[in-house]
């Protein structure tokens, strides 16, 4: 078997004016690997692949393909090399058809004339294997945001690539349709496909690839077998400090506001059984346990979003639980959801909107939209959590997950809420976006409110709470707080209903 890499990129330098993108960056990708780029935003990924796939012109370094040098001066020299890129940008023509937008500038003819038969059927198993059952010749606008990064990528795939660049490819897609991805990347490096993967999901760049390349300001910092790889790791390899470098201290709290509290008492409903717990203002109250341990359900519930068979919720309002979201939104209870794009944005109306919706809707009667109080709020959120967004116009799905995920917080801190419900609120966000809403849920804690938080990374319970309560089977194994918070001991805990013996005993 030829042992020569694929590709090779020796002291690779790019500068945009007074700005270094890249500087002296290396990557060697070998026949057949699935290898991922991972760094923070600003460390040089996006431009090593613009390199790769003649989009930029490197100020020096060298590129090498099947150990020859190459210059690749255009995306048409990249083609040639078998390069293929997939761009978390859509760049498709939404008002033509799918069977057109795969075929853009290379359509089969026949006699002569465009062949649509020949396009259809050159794309049918392709498609088929994506997924996508739908009408080819339908405009491409029609199609759902995840449909059309699929037809983004069957396009690139039916120039059958040698090297396929993947840049966020399911930035846009759901979990189901993530699979669906992962399934057919899985099949496609099995008939010898080479990929460069690009994303900020440690969870998925450690399930779908072999090799992984970590990024720093601009350079390469790491490569190594994932196998021989933690995501700890390849987190202080890309922040340049220990993963809890990440989690900011706790704040000074305020003293000049009244002191509140959320008693649960016996709640139960779906998975949940007799819960009692009390959160108090001024404190991050971690909830812990597997999927089905009943800690979705109890945001639900305390949400107003599902029903309690039994027990009761007493909020600092003095009220018990709310009937259903609109409610909970004006009696300040709010709930950060863990899939935004599905219960959290509307991704096709404007930032805008977004932020300014729910505090408009939490007022009584029926509120009509002010569009200049909308934009005061919008722009109000956007300068305090630095959402990064060309125009308060754009579309939500339009923004990174980092950014989309402040919207939802923004949205949320407008109607002022004392009691706060965060359900995974990093998920599928790049490190620098965590650690930003790190600090967010520190500066919210510090100002008084009660903030209940949950996340399926348990280094971010350990990270960021001062007491974590365990679920386990629907009920409560037991509270880990102080000095007991370990993430052995957590692990141990939402695995088993087994709680660590406190130090002093």
């Amino acid at each position: 078997m030829d042992d020569t890499p694929l590709v090779a990129v020796r002291g690779l330098r790019k500068r945009y004016g007074g700005v270094v993108a890249v500087d002296n960056m290396n990557l060697t990708v070998r026949r057949g690997d699935v290898h991922a780029v991972v760094g923070e935003n600003g460390a040089g990924k996006s431009t090593l692949m613009k390199a790769l796939s003649g989009v930029i012109r490197p100020d020096a370094g060298e590129i090498e393909f099947d150990g020859v040098p190459a210059v690749i001066s255009s995306p048409v020299v990249a083609r040639q090399y078998g390069v293929g890129i997939v761009y978390q940008e859509l760049s498709l023509f939404p008002q033509r058809s799918v069977l057109a937008n795969l075929f853009v500038n290379r359509e089969p003819l026949r006699r002569g004339l465009v062949s649509i038969r020949a396009m259809e059927e050159r794309s049918a198993d392709l498609l088929d294997r994506l997924g996508l059952h739908f009408d080819v010749h339908l405009p491409v606008s029609r199609l759902s945001i995840g449909e059309q990064q699929l037809v983004e990528l069957a396009r690139v795939l039916l120039e059958e690539p040698r090297l396929l660049i993947l840049d966020e490819p399911n930035s846009a897609l759901n979990e189901r349709e993530t699979q669906r991805l992962f399934d057919v990347l899985r099949q496609l490096n099995r008939r010898g496909i080479t990929m460069l993967y690009v994303s900020h999901r440690l969870e998925e760049v450690f399930a779908i690839c072999n090799r992984v390349t970590v990024t720093r300001n601009g350079r390469d910092v790491l490569t190594k077998e994932r196998a021989n790889l933690t995501i700890p790791e390849v987190i202080e390899g890309m922040i340049g400090a220990p993963q809890t470098a990440l989690f900011p201290p706790p704040l000074p709290r305020r003293t000049d506001r009244e002191p509140a509290a959320v008693a649960v008492r016996g709640l139960s409903g779906g998975a949940l059984k007799k819960i009692d717990f009390t959160a108090r203002s001024g404190e991050v109250v971690g909830f812990a346990g597997l999927e089905g341990s009943g800690v979705a359900t109890l945001f639900g519930l305390l949400f107003g979003t599902q029903k309690a068979s039994a027990g009761e919720a007493i909020f600092p309002d003095s009220l018990g639980l709310p009937r259903g979201p609109t409610e909970a939104a004006r009696r300040g209870i709010a709930l950060v959801p863990a899939d935004r794009r599905r219960n959290g944005l509307m991704l096709d109306k404007s930032v805008l909107f977004n932020i300014s919706h729910v505090a408009i809707g939490a007022l009584k009667g029926l509120p009509r939209f002010n569009h200049g109080m909308a934009r005061e709020r919008a722009l109000r959120q956007i300068d305090r959590l630095r959402i990064k967004t060309g125009s308060p116009d754009a579309p939500a799905g339009q923004l990174s997950g980092g950014n989309q995920q402040k919207t939802v917080v923004g949205k949320w801190l407008e109607v002022a809420p004392r009691v706060i419900l965060l359900d995974d609120p990093t998920r599928g966000v790049d490190v620098g976006a965590k650690r930003e809403i790190y600090a967010l849920i520190r500066r919210i804690s510090a100002d008084g409110r009660i903030v209940l938080f949950s996340s399926t990374e348990l280094s971010e319970l350990v990270g960021l709470c001062d007491r974590i309560i365990v679920l386990y089977r629907g009920g409560i194994a037991g509270e880990i707080k102080g000095s007991e918070i370990d993430g052995h001991a957590l692990l141990h805990a939402v695995n088993t209903g087994e709680m660590p013996q406190p130090a002093h005993q």
